[in-house]
Parts: C-alpha cells; structure tokens; sequence
C-alpha cells in the first residue's frame, strides 16, 4: 500500500489530503480565518461552578466562556492537572500497577466536587473545538505533543504506543524514557518512535521541557485572560502527526510552504527529509492526485458504493443518521448473501466517510436487515476492523434486531461539512424554503390590517424575485388582485437581498417601512 501526503496552497487556505493508493483517506483544511485552537494553552478565571451540570466555565478571553467538566479535573496536582491520552486511543499508558493503584482514587474524584473557585486562576489547555454557539472544552491536563513524545508535566508515568507490538522493542523505548525523564514529568512515546536513536528521543524530550518551563514563566508573569502556548497550524501538525516511514511522498505545491515544512522535517526527523517533494506542474495538484474528484463525495449526502449500492448520510443537530440502500443491485445469489456484500461494502465506506468529513457525536447506521445472526457479526466485526485505522476513540453497540447500530465517534474539530460552508442566510441551514404560496398569503394577511386602519396611501412592496416572479404570474397577476381586492396602489420592488421568507411594505411618499405595524 501506497501512502502519500499531497498538500495544495493557496492565498485563501491550504488543504492536505492522506491517500493510500490514490484513495482519499483523510482531509484537512487549514484555514488561517478559522484557525485550529486545539492544544493551545490559556491562563483563565473561573466565572461559574455548577455542580448541577458538572462543569466550570472558564473565561479565556474567546467569545464563549470555556467548558471545563468534572471529569476533565485532577484535584491531586498542585495545578489541576490529569493525564489526557494525546494521540488519543493510540496510545495508552501500561504500567498496570501504577492504574490499578489509582482507580479508587479516579472514582472518588468523580462524585466528589472539585476544589475549584468562582474567581479562581486556572491553567487549561483546549481539547475541543467550539461547536456552533458553544464555547472550547478545555481540561486542566497539560500535555505537549512533540515529534517522538507527549510531555506530561506534573505526572510519573510512561505510556508506549500501543501500536508499537514488539515486545523488545517497548521495553528497550521505556528504559531510555526513564533514563531521560526528568522528575514530576509523565510521557507518551508515540509511534514514529520506534527504531528511533536515544538521542533523537532526547533531543525532542529536550525541547518540549524548555517548551514548558516558559510557559510556566508566561504563567506567573501574566494575568488572565491570557494566552499562554499556541499550538503548531493544522499543516505542521499533520506532518508532524503523519509524516512517518510508511509515507512515500510529501507532494506540495507552493515553495513557500515547502521550504516551511522541508526545513521542520529536517529539524525533527532529517532522514524522512527527502520524502518532501516540490511539486511542480501546471496541472494544479489536487487533479493530478483525482482528490478534488473525491472531494466532491464529501458534500453529498448520497456515496456510492462498489456493488452498486449506496449510502445516504443526513446530520442533524442531534446525531447523524446513516442509511445503507442496495440500490440497483439484486446479484445472483439469495437476497441474504445479497444484503450481506452490500452491508459488508458499506461498513467500509460508512469508516471512511467518517473520518474524511471528520463526524463526530452519536451516529446511528441503518443496514439492510440480516436474518442471520452470524452475518450480522461479520457486519459487525468488519466496522471493528475498519475503525482500528481511525485516530478517533470509537465505541460501538451490537447490531440490533432492526438492523440498527449505534456509534459514538470522539468529536475534537469542526467536521469538514462546517469548515467548508456558511450557514445559509436564506433558510438557515434547515435546507428548506417557505412555499411562494404562504408568502403571498402572508402579503394578503398585511393588506387586510393595513386596510382595516382605513388606509389608502400608496405602497411599495419589496420581495425577493422569486417572490416577484410568483406575483406577477397569471393572465390577471396576483399582484394585480390584491391591489383590487383592497384598492391600494402597491409598487412591486424585487430586490434580491431580501429573503425569501419575508417581505416588506414602504410607504411610497414618506419612505418610511411600516412592515411589523400590520404584521
């Protein structure tokens, strides 16, 4: 399998695609308007404790107070800091005993209330981006991600990878981070880790240390709302997270931004230097790599699958719903084997779609119904196997009766849905539009009221064209009913910033709008 890292940049925003074998398998945008929060470090004041709801909020300076929940809160440290599994189910801390010791102590914590103040200076770190009208959730761990290790201040652990299988090879990265770990410090080894020399661990161990120590400099000296630490751009951040052995090519297409991250690489990690490749073609990148061709699936609610069937996929503020149809394909065999490739070929795109349009939150699929209770832990067992590929935690209930199975998918970022688009002035983001018919029954309602004031000044009537289009249809116009009916001049005025969904009455010689006085 074929892994590359293909990155396209412009004035506006970058975008970096990770194919396996020319398939997009995941998508980045980093946009310097909505820069990527995740990591960063704030010194903040406590404004609210509610025990009701277990959360603090926390001022950070942002539009929205920060969401801080009890079980992100650590009482044992001196500054409220727990450990937080940065490469989130990657990787995971193995020193059993040391858990095992701890457990009473976690679950304690859990009902009892933090020692945290109205007022109070905290240091946390964002660990979730803002969601709609909501703010960042942040927790008081700190942890700093580096090439090689994730810096725990204020721990005594030592995680390894889990990916990181051979034995000898574990035990030899946990002896050398013991020898270099200073003391009142925890640390994740990652996965580019491995095989890697006690000195390039060292030298990346080496930076992230004096990383923390000016930010605890920042800390004393600074007053909150205060930003302390900001963490790498999504593009650095991908490399830095991606860029490994298995990658054969980073393919980019700006020479500013190739010389950005070809100097990164050979500061972190010179030998994969030479995988760093300016491309240089008239053809833009991303069409010579088909990634704006996949893209487009992104933005559709309906993908199609191999076998001739798709998948429709809808969000909706709560969950996102997943229907799985086989669509023209009826196959030679019995409809129970039918249903079973078709169900089997849908887990695998439903996993890849998730991670591409990076959905996050309750996630209910609907496959086609399976009869036979070891074809649908085949189902099951193939979604397990695909979301092993996933850096997200994922939890994930047996396929029901129904043919329903329910998943949770861990939600750090905006999807790519929300990062690419605006919410519709128009509708709303609803997707639906008030029919011409209720609009124009609306402007008869206001007629009626005005008309019953015994008014007869002349009016305009501003409408969004479609609106107009509407009322001057008819061999005798609607328009032209209603200035009868009611026996008023009415100037029709299409205008189209006006929305749909509304209109508005002016008083032609005074100009003065007097919609919500007859409303």
């Amino acid at each position: 399998m074929v892994k590359d890292i293909i990155i396209n940049s412009s004035s506006a925003l970058t975008r970096i695609a990770i194919t396996e074998d020319n398939n997009l398998v995941d998508y980045f945008v980093d946009d310097p308007s909505r820069r990527r929060t995740v990591g960063d470090i704030y010194l903040g004041r406590v404004v609210r404790v509610l025990p009701g709801i277990r959360a603090v909020f926390i001022n950070i300076g942002q539009k929205y107070d920060a969401f801080l929940h009890f079980s992100d809160i650590d009482n044992r440290a001196e500054n409220l800091n727990k450990l937080v599994d940065d490469e989130k189910d990657e990787d995971e801390f193995t020193d059993k005993a040391e858990n095992n010791s701890n457990q009473t102590i976690k679950k304690d914590e859990y009902y009892n209330l933090p020692n945290i103040k109205k007022g109070q200076e905290i240091l946390v770190q964002i660990i979730k981006e803002p969601q709609k009208n909501k703010g960042v959730r942040v927790s008081t761990t700190i942890s700093l991600p580096g090439r090689f290790c994730v810096l725990i201040p204020n721990e005594h652990r030592i995680g390894i990878s889990r990916k990181i299988s051979d034995i000898r090879e574990r035990k030899r990265l946990r002896s050398i981070a013991r020898n270099i770990l200073p003391n009142n410090c925890g640390l994740i080894v990652r996965t580019v880790t491995q095989e890697q020399t006690k000195e390039a661990i060292q030298g990346d161990l080496k930076y992230l240390i004096n990383l923390w120590k000016q930010i605890e400099t920042q800390a004393r000296s600074s007053k909150p709302p205060a930003l302390l630490y900001e963490d790498l751009s999504t593009t650095i951040s991908v490399i830095r997270d991606h860029l490994s052995k298995d990658i054969a090519k980073v393919f980019i297409d700006s020479k500013k931004l190739y010389k950005k991250i070809k100097n990164y690489v050979q500061l972190v990690q010179p030998e994969l230097s030479n995988k760093i490749e300016f491309f240089n073609s008239r053809e833009p990148v991303f069409d010579a790599f088909r990634i704006d061709e996949q893209i487009k699936t992104l933005l559709g609610r309906k993908v199609s699958i191999k076998s001739g069937g798709h998948i429709v996929i809808e969000q909706t503020e709560a969950m996102t719903v997943i229907d799985v149809n086989s669509g023209k394909y009826t196959g030679k065999k019995e409809q129970e084997l039918n249903s079973l490739k078709t169900d089997l070929e849908a887990a695998r795109e439903i996993v890849r779609q998730l991670r591409l349009r990076d959905i996050g939150g309750m996630i209910v699929v609907d496959f086609i119904d399976l009869r036979d209770i070891k074809n649908r832990k085949k189902v099951e067992d193939e979604l397990k196997k695909e979301f092993r590929k996933d850096r997200a935690k994922i939890v994930m209930l047996p396929m029901t009766d129904f043919g329903l199975i329910q998943i949770t998918r861990e939600r750090i970022r905006e999807n790519i849905l929300q990062s690419m688009h605006e919410v519709c002035t128009f509708c709303n983001g609803t997707g639906l539009l008030l029919k011409k018919s209720n609009i124009i029954h609306d402007i008869d309602r206001w007629l009626k009221s005005y008309k019953m004031e015994r008014n007869h000044k002349p009016l305009i009537l501003n409408v969004h064209p479609s609106v107009g289009r509407e009322l001057k249809k008819g061999t005798i116009s609607t328009l032209t009913k209603l200035k009868l009916k009611y026996f008023v001049a009415i100037k029709l005025v299409e205008d189209p910033n006006i929305s749909p969904h509304s209109f508005q009455f002016i008083l032609k010689k005074s100009g003065s709008d007097i919609t919500r006085e007859f409303h």
